[in-house]
């Protein structure tokens, strides 16, 4: 709360000036024309690591994937590729070499492969000889920028660096007989080796890695596929996860917490008609109107629920769901306000708080006003804000939800824009919450505003920009 020499018209009346939906804050870093070049480069691609014992099926499982994604541009990138090539040395104790500890591998290579096709980059990967034990030194295999990438190998769970990198991580559990009968048959078949020298490797290297590296990786998988490729209900599931997080934004794949409703052209053809600078302000709240009653309902949507059956007119008893009952909404002052009726329309009765955060000259110093329900440390809370744009005021009002008591996962964001700059400083932060939005724009701009924006929204629904 402001100090006591500052009155509640005081602040009220220095919110009457132009509003920003985020507060600029003399830390924040200065947005420019990098902010668009990376906003306007390629989408990233979805990283999937397959990793597991030796001839575990991680092969067949990748592709299967490749096949039932075959609308999609999918590259797989094998860690084998990426063996450092044996030195006369070394060559001439082959038997002694151990294949399977991360030291084989050229992990540094493998990342700056792997960082070059997320940013877009076509690469050359190495060209693996396994009866001479060296690569190729004439010949690469060239790989181009693709939607999907697959990186398969068993220690791609290894390096955290690695790991990073990826969106999905998938372990391929299969029996230890079944992976040593399938080792022998390629190892003698593909790579001219004889069995008794590949069984020599399997008691001596292979096992004892297994057991010290890939086995402890085994932790860091998303997905765990017994039976490798025979298991077709669990590539079913994955492939059907991957379709989804193909059509999100970027920003989906990073965040889980963050949710963009589903584009229609009517949704398309309101955000046209509200971003017009020409559009009348009847229309610019018409249509802001329903585009804020359809990130209204879909933040509903995420509030929990009871099961309960009623009986309908027929005599006839239909099992459904209880709505939420202790739920409450709090408005960010003055833009947020245009957001309440939409929510009254869906929710009888509903209490709604509010906070006002201004900023006070250029000391930095915030004034804050808010009048919030007594009990909503108890509630749901949605919070409503139409443009977030550094986050910085954001963060400023769920840091004071917290403080009255209210759990940060019950705080559900609801805007109809949101920059990257501001979903990130928010979901940084606040991990647990949920954001709500009906479309990620491109950038800052030197000023802080959202680009392409829909300039001040306050000022546009209210009437206040003349």
């Amino acid at each position: 709360m402001p100090e006591a020499t500052t009155s509640i018209d005081y602040v009220m009346e220095k919110a009457s000036g132009p509003h920003f939906s985020g507060l600029r804050s003399p830390t924040a870093p200065s947005a420019s024309s990098s902010a668009f070049a990376d906003a306007n480069a390629p989408r990233q691609p979805f990283v999937i690591g397959v990793s597991g014992g030796t001839a575990s099926g991680k092969t067949t499982v990748c592709d299967m994937i490749i096949q039932q994604l075959h609308d999609h541009r999918v590259v797989l990138v094998n860690q084998d590729s990426f063996y450092r090539g044996l030195t006369t040395e070394e060559l001439k104790r082959v038997h002694e070499y151990n294949f399977d500890h991360p030291d084989a591998f050229d992990t540094e290579q493998l990342l700056d492969c792997i960082q070059k096709l997320k940013s877009g980059h076509s690469v050359q990967v190495p060209i693996y000889d396994f009866k001479h034990h060296r690569r190729s030194s004439d010949s690469f295999r060239q790989v181009n920028a693709s939607d999907v990438i697959i990186l398969e190998g068993i220690l791609v769970f290894h390096d955290q660096h690695v790991r990073n990198l990826m969106n999905l991580k998938i372990f391929v559990d299969t029996d230890a007989d079944v992976r040593l009968a399938r080792r022998i048959r390629r190892d003698t078949v593909e790579r001219g080796r004889d069995v008794n020298s590949v069984l020599e490797q399997y008691a001596k290297f292979v096992k004892p890695a297994f057991d010290d590296f890939v086995l402890p990786s085994k932790k860091y998988a998303d997905v765990i596929i017994p039976r490798g490729g025979d298991n077709h209900v669990a590539i079913d599931l994955i492939v059907q996860h991957i379709h989804t997080k193909l059509g999100q934004h970027d920003l989906c794949k990073i965040y889980p917490n963050v949710y963009v409703i589903q584009s229609t052209f009517q949704i398309r053809g309101m955000h046209t008609l509200i971003r017009d600078r020409e559009i009348s302000k009847h229309d610019f709240v018409f249509y802001s109107d329903r585009l804020i009653r359809l990130v209204v309902e879909h933040g509903l949507g995420h509030l929990p629920f009871t099961e309960k059956q009623v009986v309908t007119p027929t005599a006839s008893v239909y099992t459904g769901v209880d709505f939420c009952k202790k739920l409450c909404g709090v408005s960010i002052v003055r833009s947020g306000e245009s957001m309440e009726n939409a929510l009254r329309a869906c929710c009888k009765g509903i209490k709604i708080g509010k906070i006002l955060i201004h900023r006070d000259g250029d000391n930095g110093k915030q004034l804050i006003y808010e009048k919030l329900p007594k009990d909503i440390s108890e509630r749901h809370v949605l919070l409503l804000d139409p443009v977030l744009a550094t986050g910085n005021s954001a963060n400023h009002a769920i840091e004071l939800l917290i403080q009255k008591g209210v759990p940060e996962s019950h705080i559900i964001f609801l805007n109809l824009i949101s920059a990257p700059e501001g979903i990130h400083c928010v979901c940084k932060r606040f991990p647990s919450l949920k954001i709500v939005t009906s479309e990620i724009d491109v950038a800052l701009n030197e000023e802080f505003r959202v680009i392409p924006g829909m300039g001040e929204f306050g000022d546009r629904y209210f009437g206040t920009d003349d």
